[in-house]
């Protein structure tokens, strides 16, 4: 890594606004320019180097084992055929993070080490180690397991009675407020309905790979992860070691969408191979067990409930959850999470609970929570609509709440009513019919709405930047890029701070030995980590204008140029053999003092035929506010991104278990059916100019999640609108909509 020494450190905790940015005085004129990703031509040439690319010498590779079963015991695991095939190195069974040796009175002996309980069918359960990819794969097929069979569930709908409520979180998963069963008897209208969202897979397009060495005792794992510094954490705890020992390198991820958010099974297998072997390992997941053994959006049972007076205000608010994970975890799909504050009710009752279920762990997958949330709470409101009369955005706007409904603070910034109103003068909202009365041939045409609404939250992050002799900047945090256009938000805030052409800027990411950054989820990651090259130029700002001898205020940078005092001077003569600065970046009581969140509206049109039912999205229109946009090409790409992953959500995408064994039956891209070309019209994204002085120096929110938060429901309030069919259980399928289509 580059640097100068440590520097400045420059620390601000968000306790109080920061009206005045930076940004907004300096002259560079880079930040928030659609300019192209500076990482982008290594990615097409093919010389940006993932995590199972990197070319170390004497590497044996890896190939997984899992169990076949849903739930049981191993007596015993038979590698024997395995290890006598030519090329295979060693079978490890001892990588779990838990170990233990039972003996069953004079029983088979369980393995000596490693997975005992099965916990889910396709959990890995050993790994293989050959001199190549291709021997490591056949030897795991030799591999024998007897299992001690147990009785799992498997079968959502027989246990969802079994529902308990979760520990704490950050979101509750339980909150009451007033009485809503006493509000909805005493309303004009009600919504009593239940919406209901299959398991999804993340799908990303790079499977989880990690490659391990160890040096002297110390650990380098390149691997396909989103939060190193965390990441880092976890596995030296996996693997009993100091984290001082550990460092992960992942300079490029090919998408993670919450699925690489923690360390998955092949990076602990790696390592522990790697340290007994004294040679590199690469563990590379086949794409069936991405599907298997990694993570997945929970399914949802939602009951939302709505109760409003003649005037269309909200007086009741239910959205009671139901979701699955495994025994013991106490992650819950947040699918209240912007019922909260979406709109304005005086009587509300948000509750969360589990169903045990042995199947894949469940965690957080793109926009947690609001992704299929959502559907229910936008559903359900053109629901009401539709029975009231009144307009979709109307009762939308008639229940503006003017402060937090639930905690009585004031919004940082909300424009979700601006929003709102131009997407539906830009995408001709007037010409909306009434349901299923646009026919136009076989095809019933409709258009419908949703609100978008994602919390905005800013996570500790530390940069450090550095101005080599030639005057020319470096950024380092561990901070990654998981195809988000990070590597060039961030140095696009360094080139407007220093006054430098952004080719004069260069970024590293991803590599745990630079200062921790915030990690690349929950939408936080351009705000956090911006936050802190922010602070670290601001820091360098200051020096320079000490070396120049003129105040920091008046003195402008500009091409390389630092200006003042009616001088010129390049800034290669200030800063000597160089500088550095390190930013750090903290979340404080404006966090709690503030509801702080993005805002957008989706609006779509589907065609549906009325023969087959297949539902055909037209065009797609989303309007979106998240303060200051860092770069509009890459905003609008991580937009555009969510919004087809919004047409996933609601016509195609369901992960399907086997209720006799628990098994992953569509385990692949061929069966798991993610929306490609064919499936996606030409989409268009809007901005509206915002500024949130509330959030953090940048003034600028969460964007990467916003655009899947309503994309479904916009596109399953067009399919009503299309057919006058309502389908409340995703995803939108044709055999859902047969039944009610009109006669030809």
């Amino acid at each position: 890594m580059f640097g100068f020494g440590k520097g400045d450190t420059h620390s601000l905790t968000m306790n109080a606004a920061h009206p005045d940015s930076l940004l907004d005085t300096s002259v560079q004129d880079v930040i928030g320019k659609p300019i192209d990703r500076i990482d982008g031509p290594r990615k097409v040439s093919g010389t940006a180097t993932y995590a199972a690319e990197y070319a170390l010498d004497n590497v044996a590779y890896g190939y997984l084992v899992r169990a076949t079963v849903g739930a049981g015991k191993i007596r015993t695991l038979d590698a024997s055929r395995a290890k006598a095939m030519p090329g295979v190195i060693d079978v490890i069974t001892d990588y779990a993070s838990f170990i233990r040796n039972p003996q069953q009175g004079g029983e088979t002996t369980a393995p000596a080490q490693g997975v005992e309980d099965v916990a889910y069918h396709g959990e890995i359960i050993a790994i293989v180690i050959a001199e190549s990819y291709e021997v490591a794969r056949d030897a795991a097929m030799q591999v024998r397991v007897d299992y001690a069979p147990g009785e799992g569930r498997y079968d959502f709908a027989l246990h969802r009675d079994e529902a308990e409520k979760p520990k704490p979180q950050q979101i509750p998963p339980h909150h009451k407020q007033g009485d809503v069963d006493a509000a909805m008897a005493a309303a004009a209208h009600t919504i009593d309905v239940t919406y209901t969202t299959p398991s999804q897979n993340s799908a990303a397009m790079e499977p989880h790979a990690s490659l391990a060495v160890w040096e002297d005792g110390a650990l380098t794992l390149y691997g396909a992860y989103q939060m190193p510094a965390s990441d880092k954490l976890q596995l030296a705890k996996a693997l009993g070691v100091s984290a001082s020992k550990v460092r992960i390198v992942a300079a490029f991820v090919g998408g993670g969408f919450g699925s690489k958010l923690g360390i998955a099974p092949e990076s602990v297998a790696a390592a522990i191979a790697a340290k007994r072997l004294g040679r590199p390992v690469k563990a590379v997941m086949a794409r069936q067990q991405v599907f298997d053994a990694t993570v997945r959006r929970s399914n949802t049972e939602q009951r939302m409930r709505l109760g409003a007076g003649t005037d269309g205000r909200l007086t009741a608010i239910g959205h009671e959850t139901i979701v699955s994970n495994l025994p013991g975890e106490d992650f819950f799909e947040p699918c209240g999470a912007s019922t909260h504050f979406m709109y304005d009710g005086e009587n509300r009752l948000i509750t969360h609970d589990i169903v045990r279920l042995d199947w894949m762990l469940a965690g957080s997958m793109r926009a947690p929570g609001e992704a299929v949330g959502l559907i229910a709470l936008e559903g359900a409101m053109d629901e009401l609509a539709e029975q009231m009369g009144i307009d979709p955005i109307e009762l939308r706007k008639r229940n503006e709440p003017k402060v937090d409904p639930e905690k009585n603070v004031p919004y940082s910034s909300r424009a979700l009513i601006p929003c709102l109103e131009a997407g539906a003068a830009r995408f001709g909202w007037r010409n909306r019919k009434p349901a299923g009365t646009d026919r136009r041939g076989d095809w019933l045409h409709g258009i419908g709405v949703a609100s978008a609404a994602r919390s905005n939250m800013l996570q500790k992050s530390s940069a450090k930047v550095s101005i080599d002799g030639q005057g020319k900047a470096i950024v380092e945090t561990d901070m990654t890029d998981i195809g988000t256009g990070t590597y060039t938000i961030l140095g696009q805030i360094a080139a407007e701070l220093l006054g430098l052409p952004i080719a004069d800027v260069t970024v590293h990411l991803g590599d745990t030995d630079a200062p921790p950054g915030a990690g690349s989820g929950g939408s936080w990651g351009a705000a956090s980590s911006g936050s802190s090259v922010y602070l670290a130029c601001e820091a360098l700002r200051d020096q320079i204008a000490k070396a120049m001898d003129v105040d920091a205020a008046a003195m402008t940078l500009k091409d390389g140029l630092a200006i003042a005092d009616n001088r010129s001077v390049p800034l290669r003569a200030l800063v000597g053999k160089g500088l550095s600065a390190t930013g750090e970046i903290n979340a404080g009581q404006q966090e709690k003092a503030f509801n702080q969140a993005s805002y957008g509206a989706h609006f779509a049109e589907v065609a549906v035929h009325a023969v087959t039912g297949e539902v055909r999205v037209k065009r797609m229109l989303g309007v979106f506010t998240a303060g200051r946009i860092l770069n509009e090409k890459t905003a609008r790409s991580q937009c555009l991104g969510g919004m087809t992953f919004g047409i996933g959500c609601a016509l195609t995408e369901d992960l399907v278990n086997d209720h006799r064994n628990g098994k992953v039956v569509n385990r692949d891209l061929g069966e798991y059916h993610v929306p490609v070309n064919a499936d996606v019209p030409q989409l268009e994204v809007e901005f509206l100019h915002e500024r949130d002085i509330q959030a953090n120096p940048l003034h600028a929110k969460g964007l990467g999640e916003l655009g899947i938060c309503g994309a479904a429901a916009a596109i399953g309030n067009a399919v009503y609108n299309a057919t006058g069919v309502r389908v409340r259980d995703y995803p939108l399928t044709l055999d859902k909509l047969l039944g009610g289509l009109p006669a030809m």
